[in-house]
């Protein structure tokens, strides 16, 4: 018996996962004080209280975006996906 691949306009479409890992780890490293790795990754309050901790400490609590730059650096693609784009984890 000989297997049949299916034909190529009877497959079903490959859904791809849009995985914001490296451009928010970047922008958590580099304008982390800004909060805008939290607007890319949609966490629009996140974002607003960073950027006003920043403001209020003079930008001492930018640590925070630069930690979680490196935090999402280090994550392996599947897990920063399930953890901040569908679990929707805002810190940390």
């Amino acid at each position: 018996m000989e297997e049949t691949k299916p034909e190529s306009w009877n497959t079903p479409p490959t859904v791809r996962q849009e995985n914001k890992k490296v451009l928010a780890g970047v922008l958590g490293i580099i304008f982390g004080y800004l909060g805008i790795h939290k607007f890319v990754l949609g966490y629009t309050q996140e974002g607003v209280i960073q950027l006003v901790l920043s403001i209020v400490t003079c930008g001492i609590a930018g640590i925070i975006g630069f930690v979680e730059g490196i935090i999402y650096l280090t994550k392996s693609d599947e897990d920063f996906y399930q953890t901040y784009q569908v679990g929707k984890k805002g810190w940390f």
